[in-house]
């Protein structure tokens, strides 16, 4: 994986990506005991280009294409990594982007999403598998319960929460 933040560090020094930080299942496993996973899901802030409305993925997909990394369905793979670049979608993830915590992996400087980010995203996607990993979150003790709630508020996932305490209230 080094090899891939390096590569995506040196797009960000080249003004290809803004902002970016690692999410879902590798950007939980900064936090977790790792999971089977085939991509890293990287949440970018793109560059101001022209004045459309429309974001645009092409001038990544450029970037690495000419670089030689191939593309394969929706993913670039980069040094074995498919790799799948993601624009915020939603104000959780635009602050979950901003907010993202600088850190160290194998030497090279990485972004990842905050354990309390992670968990209400994953509460906002609805999945098996997300409301697997929100279970190993509270398990882990890893998670800023004030933190978390302010997030839960800010973007209305209160209801949400305590459906999902009311159908795993047994496994809390």
């Amino acid at each position: 994986m080094k090899a891939t933040l390096e590569v995506i560090n040196q797009m960000q020094a080249d003004g290809v990506i803004g902002n970016y930080a690692i999410g879902g299942a590798v950007g939980a496993t900064f936090y977790l005991e790792p999971v089977a996973t085939l991509d890293i899901d990287v949440f970018v802030s793109l560059q101001g280009g022209d004045a459309s409305p429309l974001l645009s993925l092409t001038p990544i997909y450029d970037y690495l294409t000419t670089r030689g990394h191939k593309t394969e369905k929706e993913y670039i793979i980069i040094a074995a990594w498919p790799v799948q670049f993601l624009p915020p979608g939603n104000p959780l993830v635009e602050e979950a982007l901003a907010q993202a915590l600088e850190t160290d992996l194998e030497g090279v400087r990485t972004r990842v999403m905050t354990a309390e980010h992670l968990t209400a995203i994953a509460l906002q996607t609805g999945r098996a598998k997300d409301f697997a990993r929100i279970l190993q979150f509270i398990e882990s003790g890893t998670l800023d319960v004030d933190k978390l709630d302010g997030i839960l508020q800010r973007h209305g996932l209160v209801a949400k929460w305590e459906q999902f305490g009311d159908k795993f209230k047994d496994n809390l």
